[in-house]
């Protein structure tokens, strides 16, 4: 059943005139439009929330008892990549167990094309959760440029790119994404990124961005960003915010500050943030100019991007054993210095000198934010919560960030934030990104909801088990159905494609 037709039921449900599927009893409940918290049943029926007050159980209903626990809207990741390593058995254990509901994915300029087939395909064979999709910038241009992407595109590939691009709007695309530090979208220009957000803006969408640089040129890409925001008129989010160059770090504030200009000028520009201080990618993200041969660039990397103990090996194809490992001890191991061995990995890595092959033959973590600053961009009140996560390991964010974000950022630190940190992972992204009838607990939603042991709530996932589940999320509800039962999946896949309003 589509929401339109849910939509158009909900009256009938309010008017009690089926069973309900499932009462939710004395919960308290935090509904995600940062309202303090009040104590209510909840009545999930149909795959709507039904009701939401003092409700009499009738026969045939599945009773929770949830005295004590908080009930809150199902979390929406800002920015993951939960459709990796998903299949075969669609059951998103890293994504339901810290009470994800709704995936984003198609960030970092990287996503399915077309997007409608994509879409058709995962209704066809639903997971345990919603996913709505952005369309990669990296991928249409690939599509147009092929091999050749190491340039400006011209006037007619670009006119090329807005086609897919518009194609997938139709479909629901919530609009574009870029990833301007990877291959090919490092070679394009801003005119180029301008003439498809307007493609986006025009039919409501959203920009999103892993901007050009993280750490050494982070101000002019950020500027780059805002620019794109003012002159195709279009929403911007930056992509996990953060500062990457271990010169700057304890600047949070002034960005923000910054951040904060352009939307005092106009520019409706936000971001989302993940809550750690390393990250996961290739270890040619180091190499902003793509210059692995240049020695001095290796060292720069290595003293003002993350230091070679802070580099993570988290899989490498050539040498599997290389994981866990830093670029310090291979060193070591080498007897060779540690530019060096960084120089040297990108090689046995990549010895054909193609850093953009489909199959990935190496991913890192970097240790290069501060805890101070990561603090500081997780209680802006404009951040969205994101995971950036995959569902098949790695990085522990793909198991761990909500449940983390909510313990040691809110919880420990100031339990009375929980609604605004409830609101931040959930309404807030809905609203930004123009997703439909989620991210709040009201009759006539749909009925993904998420129920909270505050007490318990934890991450589990680390560095040796990037896969560990959460504690204390009791219970996970996607449109109605129960996905998580605290300890286990159900098995259960009622997952939807949500397509922009």
């Amino acid at each position: 059943m589509n929401m339109h037709a849910r939509l158009a039921l909900a009256l009938a449900l309010c008017a009690g005139t089926a069973a309900a599927d499932t009462l939710i009893r004395g919960a308290t409940v935090i509904d995600g439009s940062g309202q303090p918290g009040y104590v209510a049943d909840v009545t999930l029926r149909n795959g709507l929330i039904a009701g939401i007050g003092k409700v009499t159980p009738r026969a045939g209903d599945t009773v929770v008892e949830a005295k004590g626990l908080v009930l809150a809207p199902g979390f929406i990741d800002a920015h993951s990549h939960h459709e990796r390593g998903l299949e075969p058995d669609l059951e998103a254990r890293s994504a339901i167990s810290q009470g994800i509901t709704t995936a984003i994915v198609g960030v970092d300029g990287s996503s399915e094309l077309p997007l409608g087939d994509w879409f058709a395909m995962r209704e066809k064979s639903p997971a345990s959760i919603n996913f709505a999709s952005f369309t990669g910038h990296g991928s249409v241009r690939k599509a147009v440029l092929g091999a050749d992407y190491r340039r400006i595109a011209t006037p007619a590939e670009v006119k090329r790119m807005e086609a897919l691009l518009g194609a997938d709007m139709k479909a629901g695309a919530l609009g574009l994404s870029s990833g301007l530090e990877y291959d090919p979208g490092i070679y394009s220009n801003t005119a180029e990124l301008v003439s498809l957000a307007k493609v986006a803006s025009a039919s409501g969408g959203i920009y999103t961005s892993h901007v050009r640089s993280e750490d050494v040129a982070l101000d002019q890409a950020q500027d780059e960003a805002a620019t794109i925001g003012r002159e195709a008129k279009i929403r911007v989010q930056l992509s996990h915010l953060k500062i990457s160059l271990i010169d700057n770090w304890g600047q949070a504030n002034a960005m923000l500050k910054r951040i904060e200009g352009w939307r005092a000028e106009g520019i409706d520009i936000a971001a989302d943030v993940y809550p750690y201080t390393y990250w996961y990618s290739s270890i040619v993200s180091v190499f902003p100019k793509r210059d692995f041969d240049n020695i001095e660039a290796s060292r720069h990397a290595l003293k003002h991007v993350a230091q070679a103990d802070g580099i993570i090996i988290e899989y490498f194809a050539p040498e599997p054993r290389y994981k866990g490992m830093t670029v310090a001890q291979i060193a070591k191991e080498r007897g060779q210095p540690e530019a060096e061995t960084l120089q040297w990995l990108i090689k046995r890595a990549y010895p054909d000198g193609n850093v953009d092959t489909p199959d990935k033959r190496e991913g890192v973590m970097g240790v290069s934010m501060s805890e101070e600053d990561v603090s500081t961009f997780l209680n802006w009140p404009l951040a969205s919560i994101c995971s950036d996560g995959d569902s098949d390991g790695g990085h522990p964010r793909g198991a761990g960030a909500f449940t983390r974000y909510l313990r040691q950022y809110v919880l420990d630190k100031d339990p009375s934030s929980l609604p605004d940190a409830i609101r931040r992972s959930t309404s807030l992204t809905a609203q930004r990104y123009g997703i439909p009838n989620r991210g709040l607990i009201a009759v006539g939603r749909a009925a993904d909801v998420v129920l909270i042991d505050t007490a318990t709530v934890r991450d589990n996932a680390n560095l040796q088990d990037s896969l560990a589940v959460s504690s204390g999320i009791k219970g996970v509800w996607v449109n109605g159905e129960q996905v998580w039962d605290g300890a286990k999946s159900t098995g259960k896949r009622p997952g939807e494609i949500v397509r922009r309003m």
